[in-house]
């Protein structure tokens, strides 16, 4: 066992038996690599990759790699999820040098940590245009002996430009900026990138980018165009029915390899289970059609039973590999979730087995199309999707509809007792704080839409195993992740944003203050601690002497920016709290990145959404009663029946009262009305008739 074995990070001890002499990202690295003169092989993944998997198999696991690798470079092994900062340095490097980027990413330092050589996956030998891991092993290390001076010159000329990079993302821009234009600008975007015949953005593979539903979603508020939401809707659509949705457990995977949403690259990441789940109850409160309920459901219910610790936080994620059977000696893509005819017909029997087999698209030669299966890889094998609807199958076996869902319940239900006995992918069990935020809010909010108790239970849990786990109160500092026990990783600017969305949401559903204390607490800190006093805006990481740069991230895309999340947050702890200097806060990130959003608007519709909140006139929603009383409860659910993104939901009562009324004097005269709950609608601070019915609120809010 090498140096990975006494780390907690299922990646780096995925790697710990490898005959590599793999280091841990640290000083004692470094320091070897100064007193030996070597340069540094920094290979960087994750533990559900799946390249990562082929790469170490190929190379990682070959003697004669590992002896090339030990004799020549200091080989170092970082698992992004813990270090996001070391990731986003070397691969801006990456993608600046080559054009591209992606995991495994293998980069090649000084031993002063200065980039000269990167890529992504390198193959055993020369193959698919790429140079052999050997030979590129060999080539690098002579260079290193015998031409040091041009490869040093060469990374001092490289971190050069990368500063260069880093500072223009400082620049403050001081034109005066139309933020209806850059909406507009966002919305065309997405307009002429949208697949009209399977929904989506643009061309395979598909990847669920849910901060676009966000931006969309509230376009069509702001602008009264139901064509964004007709987009999204599509999409959303299309996706629930495909293949990216596992129909059987719930959960989405990572992305559609073809255009119609069939074949999945099938790992699951924990943040796009949360930021699907909302996006999928905004689609429901706008429409009111179960369909995106369910799927909501499906999604929430898939965390609650696979993905959560024992004590209340969220892992995060499951591998795309796994063993078709336990005999097998490597692991294959989708083999847990893919079937055979055959195997569903033995499980089903003659008569429910064709029902099923129409319904989701199941074919003897199998249904991947040839744009996902070039290789042929699931020949014979099918990814369940509804290729047909209710009342299709029931014409094609002439039953009642109702009847056909009854037989697919069973079917489902005897599927997934059987896929439970095959051998399970791996599962990332870290307990990362940024993905328990985003998660946090989904459960927060589907408790408000649905209504259903166990979803704000999953919600409280969570955020109360990392109040204990990772939160040191007294020193005021958040740990990044869990995995037996804490990690030594300060939490990244996401951590602290995405937690602090959570808290908000969580309030908003539980009504507790302890959320929204916190809430405020870690958001001073973030601000104190990771704020750019130069050019606005949060940098992603803390000063850290062994990181050569600190980066602003910019760019709402799987996960959202820490920027535009914060943005944000400030403007909603500005309305709860009546503290002006976050709204100086929120004003001077949108003009931080102004002069990004006039150029590339699509590169940021989170940021796009927040400013909308930021325009957006207050609107205050204070019920005054028993938390516990029917008649509260009535009119919470009314106050959260529609899609409303820019109200915020205050519940006044004995407990809440003294903190609500010393920081928005305007409620402190608020009471219940003939000892009935009683809402009180505020735009603007200008507060309507108080109101103790449903029909009255709903009328007042134009339900």
């Amino acid at each position: 066992m090498n140096k990975l074995s006494a780390e907690k990070s299922p990646y780096l001890l995925q790697h710990a038996h490898n005959p590599v002499h793999w280091l841990p990202w640290g000083e004692a690295a470094f320091q070897k690599a100064r007193d030996e003169n070597k340069p540094i092989f920094l290979s960087i993944g994750y533990s559900t990759c799946h390249w990562c998997h082929v790469m170490e198999r190929e190379s990682f696991e070959s003697p004669e790699t590992a002896r090339l690798m030990n004799e020549h470079f200091i080989n170092i092994k970082v698992d992004r999820e813990e270090r996001p900062d070391v990731d986003r340095l070397y691969m801006t490097f990456v993608q600046a040098t080559t054009g591209s980027g992606g995991w495994p990413l293998s980069v090649f330092l000084t031993p002063d940590l200065k980039p000269f050589f990167g890529g992504t996956y390198f193959p055993p030998q020369n193959a698919y245009g790429r140079i052999g891991f050997p030979e590129l092993l060999e080539r690098l290390f002579t260079a290193w002996y015998d031409d040091r001076a041009k490869v040093l010159e060469s990374s001092a000329s490289v971190l050069s430009a990368l500063e260069r990079y880093a500072s223009l993302e400082s620049k403050s821009s001081r034109r005066e900026s139309d933020w209806d234009e850059i909406n507009r600008n966002c919305f065309h975007h997405f307009q002429s990138s949208f697949d009209t015949r399977f929904g989506g953005f643009g061309d395979a593979p598909k990847f669920p980018r849910p901060v676009a539903h966000d931006f969309l979603h509230r376009y069509a508020l702001q602008s009264d165009d139901v064509v964004g939401l007709q987009m999204s809707a599509k999409t959303l659509r299309a996706m629930g029915e495909g293949g990216m949705n596992d129909q059987l457990g719930g959960g989405f995977h990572r992305y559609s390899v073809d255009s119609q949403w069939t074949v999945s690259h099938f790992e699951k990441m924990l943040y796009d289970q949360a930021q699907l789940a909302i996006s999928y109850l905004e689609m429901f409160q706008f429409t009111s059609d179960e369909f995106f309920a369910d799927v909501a459901r499906s999604i929430l219910d898939y965390v609650l039973r696979d993905m959560t610790h024992d004590g209340g936080g969220f892992f995060a994620a499951e591998d795309a590999d796994s063993l078709a059977r336990e005999s097998d000696k490597h692991k294959v893509e989708g083999a847990f979730y893919v079937w055979t005819k055959p195997e569903i017909e033995e499980t089903l029997g003659e008569r429910k087995a064709p029902i099923f087999c129409d319904y989701y698209g199941v074919k003897a030669e199998g249904n991947a199309p040839p744009e996902g299966d070039p290789h042929d890889e699931f020949k014979g094998k099918n990814i369940l999707l509804r290729a047909k609807s209710l009342d299709e199958t029931a014409k094609t076996f002439s039953i009642a509809p109702d009847a056909v869902e009854r037989v697919l319940v069973e079917c489902r239900e005897l599927l997934f007792q059987v896929r439970e006995k095959r051998p399970r992918p791996h599962r990332d069990e870290k307990i990362i704080v940024a993905w328990n935020g985003l998660m946090i809010s989904a459960f927060a909010r589907a408790e408000g839409v649905l209504g259903e108790p166990k979803y704000l239970e999953a919600a409280t849990c969570a955020a109360k195993f990392i109040e204990q786990e990772l939160w040191d109160a007294d020193a005021q500092i958040l740990r990044r992740h869990f995995k037996d026990g804490a990690a030594d990783v300060g939490a990244f600017a996401e951590d602290y944003v995405f937690l602090i969305r959570g808290l908000l949401d969580l309030y908003e559903a539980g009504f507790e203050t302890k959320h929204l204390i916190w809430a405020e607490q870690l958001n001073d800190y973030l601000l104190q601690n990771f704020w750019d006093e130069n050019g606005g805006g949060l940098f992603s990481s803390a000063d850290d002497p062994n990181v050569l740069l600190r980066f602003k991230e910019d760019y709402d895309g799987a996960e959202p920016s820490p920027n535009s999340i914060a943005a944000d947050n400030c403007v909603r702890l500005w309305h709860f709290l009546e503290r002006e200097d976050l709204r100086e806060k929120a004003a001077a990130i949108f003009e931080a990145f102004a002069g990004r959003l006039r150029d590339v608007a699509p590169a940021m519709p989170l940021m796009l959404a927040s400013r909308m909140n930021f325009d957006a006139a207050p609107m205050h929603i204070i019920i005054v009663g028993d938390k516990n009383g029917d008649d509260t409860k009535q009119l919470l659910k009314v106050a959260r029946e529609v899609f409303s993104p820019y109200q915020l939901l205050i519940l006044l009562d004995d407990s809440s009262r003294e903190f609500f009324t010393a920081r928005l004097p305007f409620i402190a005269a608020m009471k219940m009305l003939d000892g009935k709950a009683t809402a009180y609608v505020c735009r603007d601070f200008a507060c309507r008739q108080p109101v103790t019915t449903e029909e009255e609120l709903r009328e007042q809010l134009g339900h």
